[in-house]
């Protein structure tokens, strides 16, 4: 299943990508997506940029009775973000590698800041896949809305801390 989003955010590639690689930042972001959960955060440079690494726990009571068997009472999310140096125009990426410990569920793609006009846009392209078969397609679109919320909550997190 294909997972796109296009967001407008107010201030520079640079400060998005300030935010972005934050450990306040990212603490932030997981606290308010875990609903009282666990999650932990590391945040490094790497060769040409930095590496965003999160790991957060969230309860599965809100998933179909078929995803909760791969995963129990609680489902662990692992994400990776590789971004890049600035690129001559000052956009940047970063490779997207999201995963659910001891679930079938991937999402991998790409996540662009690029300047659009006085902000930057945000450009999320990526897969999200379960890779079980027969029911893969009914998990993808079970987990579809969850993601698509907690990417709405950060997104409002950024909009609010560009604003300070």
């Amino acid at each position: 299943m294909r997972l796109t989003r296009r967001e407008e955010l107010g201030g520079t590639v640079d400060e998005v990508h300030a935010l972005r690689t934050d450990r306040a930042f990212q603490e932030a972001k997981c606290e308010a997506t875990t609903e009282g959960g666990g999650y932990s955060v590391d945040v490094a440079p790497a060769a040409a940029g930095h590496r965003v690494r999160t790991e957060r726990q969230l309860p599965s009571d809100g998933l179909p009775d078929i995803a909760r068997s791969f995963v129990g009472e609680h489902l662990t999310i692992v994400e990776v973000l590789d971004w890049s140096g600035p690129s001559g125009d000052g956009s940047r990426v970063a490779v997207v590698d999201i995963h659910v410990k001891g679930a079938p569920l991937t999402i991998k793609g790409t996540l662009r800041l690029e300047p659009a006009g006085a902000g930057t846009a945000e450009v999320l392209d990526a897969d999200l896949r379960a890779n079980v078969p027969l029911i893969g397609g009914k998990l993808e679109r079970a987990a579809a809305d969850p993601i698509n919320a907690a990417i709405d909550i950060e997104v409002a997190l950024l909009k609010e801390w560009l604003a300070r």
